[in-house]
């Protein structure tokens, strides 16, 4: 797929709409479909809007879904009006499905099932790298597919994201992304515990944080969301309903397997409690307000 081709793109939130741009850019031919409409300026770019996800399949060799959660995937590939029902009204054109959501791992390799036996591809392709990777094309990218469909939409990723991985087969994608969510979920709630605890302390945490950066505790969670809880700056990014969902994900998962993830349950509590205040919509970051709560005490940024 190194020269044009044709894609159809569904679910254009806060993380497709900037990756169906990358695409568009480069050089694609993009057929749009979101719950929501589809933005103008994917339009002006030269995207085409069309009125269901039956339509995009009718149009598109190639189909990335960029979905909030499993249910919502399964309803747009199986559903009324959905993929598969586009994908039927032209059964020898063989296609290739890629899904960019993070969702269950187990649902994937169903839904695999299901595609396959229709004839066409299906790949899992989750990412991370939140708002700011969408838009600056730099996500890493987690692939589940055959070594020969990795190879295929390679180049179509690589507009979007900066590091691409083939994990393994289908389905290996998206336990890529639970371990990445379990991962990162913790260390944000660890970065929030640091910053908390020194301005109970009465130390400025920005100086904290900023000396914390230069040594083994650096990360990226450290830089981005420790400075979004310092500042209080709490839209989303990556929305706090969507990581508890994917933590629970990361539960289930590990119930099935019989592995015990506490951390990563205690984590997932705090995020409960963020929903129980209205936090659904709150960036990540915002798990510091429940530690707050308990501390009896909000992060300060000290005057210079």
């Amino acid at each position: 797929m190194t020269t044009m081709t044709t894609i159809g793109f569904i679910g254009l939130g806060i993380m497709g709409k900037p990756m169906a741009g990358h695409l568009i850019k480069g050089g694609h031919r993009l057929f749009l479909h979101s719950r929501s409409g589809v933005p103008a300026e994917l339009v002006e770019l030269g995207g085409s809007a069309v009125s269901s996800p039956k339509k995009v399949a009718q149009h598109a060799d190639l189909i990335i879904t960029m979905l909030p959660d499993t249910p919502d995937v399964e309803k747009v590939l199986f559903g009324e009006d959905g993929v598969t029902e586009g994908l039927q009204a032209d059964p020898d054109r063989k296609r290739i499905i890629v899904d960019m959501s993070s969702i269950s791992p187990l649902a994937t390799r169903e839904f695999a099932v299901r595609l396959n036996a229709l004839g066409h591809d299906y790949v899992d392709a989750p990412v991370s790298g939140g708002d700011v990777g969408a838009q600056n094309a730099t996500l890493t990218i987690m692939v589940g597919a055959s070594a020969a469909g990795f190879e295929t939409i390679k180049p179509v990723l690589e507009l979007m994201g900066k590091t691409v991985t083939h994990i393994g087969d289908v389905g290996a994608g998206q336990v890529c992304k639970v371990a990445n969510q379990i991962v990162v979920s913790s260390a944000i709630e660890a970065v929030a515990e640091a910053l908390l605890f020194a301005s109970k302390a009465g130390v400025d945490p920005a100086k904290v944080r900023q000396a914390l950066l230069g040594g083994f505790a650096a990360s990226k969670a450290l830089e981005v969301h420790g400075q979004r809880m310092i500042e209080r700056r709490f839209e989303p990014g990556f929305r706090i309903e969507l990581h508890h969902k994917d933590l629970n994900i990361a539960l289930q998962s590990a119930a099935e397997l019989g592995v015990s993830l506490p951390t990563t349950a205690a984590v997932r509590e705090l995020f409960s409690a963020c929903l129980a205040h209205g936090g659904a919509t709150w960036d990540n970051s915002a798990i510091v307000k429940m530690l707050e709560k308990l501390a009896n005490h909000e992060i300060k940024k000290h005057s210079e």
